[in-house]
């Protein structure tokens, strides 16, 4: 979703291309040469195969500067933007992702492991939701880089929808966050994605 509402921003033609983890198509021959990881997404843009998330992104913001998603290369906010966007997808997204899997970090049948590993994930995304929250009220800007618009806000709306379903509190109940993603779903480009997605309420 971070790259499809980067790309909707920027406003150029893109082709979406299905790959139907039902059918394990992302562990296909074709599709392993492109990602040897086997994982989802990866950018094709001519003959640069690029695979990533956080690096797709940087790419759509040097390829398309005019489209200003990201702060002026040497900056001060520019050196917070690349802190920002490496802790959203090394610290929240992997503590995530170890929420949603907990099944691979012990072994095979370890039910008691798997729960244990579940509930302490859990316990840190909430944690770290409360620092994203933090940084909404230290700057008072209506999006997550202050008063300009990101990539990082295409990051940090995405996983945050991630905890919608979520047993302890959901992203959206905290003081800055909650008014903050009602602004991300008011965007045309979020709109266009949750349409072509065809994802349903509650969208946060």
């Amino acid at each position: 979703m971070v790259p499809h509402i980067v790309l909707e921003e920027i406003g150029k033609p893109y082709q979406r291309v299905l790959v139907d983890r039902t059918h394990n198509a992302h562990k296909s021959p074709d599709y392993l040469k492109l990602n040897p990881n086997g994982l989802i997404p990866v950018l094709v843009d001519g003959d640069l195969v690029l695979y990533e998330t956080a690096a797709i992104c940087l790419h759509l913001c040097d390829t398309h500067p005019e489209a200003k998603l990201a702060p002026p290369v040497g900056s001060a906010e520019r050196a917070h933007f690349y802190k920002w966007l490496m802790w959203l997808t090394n610290t929240l997204q992997t503590t995530l992702i170890v929420y949603f899997y907990p099944e691979r970090m012990v072994a095979p049948g370890n039910a008691s492991g798997t729960a244990e590993v579940k509930a302490q994930a859990e316990a840190r995304i909430a944690g770290l939701l409360d620092q994203l929250d933090a940084e909404l009220a230290r700057h008072g800007g209506p999006w997550f880089g202050g008063g300009d618009y990101s990539v990082l806000d295409a990051y940090v709306f995405t996983l945050c929808r991630w905890t919608r379903n979520f047993s302890s509190p959901a992203a959206r109940t905290r003081p800055h966050l909650g008014p903050y993603l009602q602004r991300m779903l008011a965007r045309p480009a979020v709109q266009r994605v949750l349409a072509a997605e065809k994802l349903a309420p509650p969208f946060v």
